[in-house]
């Protein structure tokens, strides 16, 4: 697989190690020379120096022949451009796109930027998932498919507590998937009863 990596910051050298080390092919850009200079030695011909929102630049990178982009900038706008010129332009089957500011997602949702990743947005929803204070968790949105995954904790006076899953009525489009209780993760079948106590994994 080749693979176009735009942006050599620790993201995106470390991808490029770690892809390199799989045994596919790849080629990093980047535009800030002194970061170009530092990884010459170490990259040699896998790195480019240029700008990865002009055309021309992710052209010389080989992005015709692309089986996938990643567009890892520290600069969300340039990592929407990227996306969409891969897509649109190029056409390239797969893009992912790193985004910095999770209040920029609506943004890269509504212009069909569907694998992203950010990185503040993980480690809210791990604080999350660690503070007792908090009884709904988001754990895990798959937006091409249309399906988050949430977690819910069971306390004494939810209506949840003492019931049979096959009792619950759930609204339309919730699958109640598995329970965890004391640590173990249980499938969720109708003639399982949730417990106070218990978490609840809902797709």
């Amino acid at each position: 697989m080749f693979v176009v990596i735009v942006g050599a910051g620790k993201v995106g050298l470390n991808t490029a190690r770690s892809l390199v080390h799989m045994g596919h092919e790849v080629i990093v850009v980047e535009q800030r020379r002194m970061r170009y200079n530092l990884l010459i030695d170490e990259l040699e011909e896998k790195i480019l120096l240029g700008d990865g929102t002009e055309i021309h630049v992710l052209e010389r990178a080989g992005i015709a022949r692309a089986d996938m982009v990643v567009a890892v900038t520290g600069d969300d706008e340039d990592n929407i451009i990227i996306a969409q010129v891969a897509k649109l332009k190029f056409g390239v089957p797969k893009v992912v796109a790193r985004v910095n500011n999770p209040f920029n997602q609506p943004t890269f949702d509504l212009l069909g930027v569907e694998a992203t990743i950010c990185a503040t947005t993980a480690l809210l929803n791990l604080i999350m998932h660690e503070l007792p204070v908090h009884k709904f968790v988001h754990l895990l949105s798959l937006r091409k498919q249309n399906l988050e995954l949430v977690e819910l904790e069971v306390g004494d006076t939810s209506p949840f507590a003492n019931t049979y899953v096959q009792d619950i009525d759930l609204p339309e489009g919730v699958l109640l998937a598995a329970i965890v209780r004391a640590g173990k993760a249980l499938v969720a079948r109708g003639s399982t009863e949730i417990l106070p106590g218990d978490y609840v994994l809902c797709l």
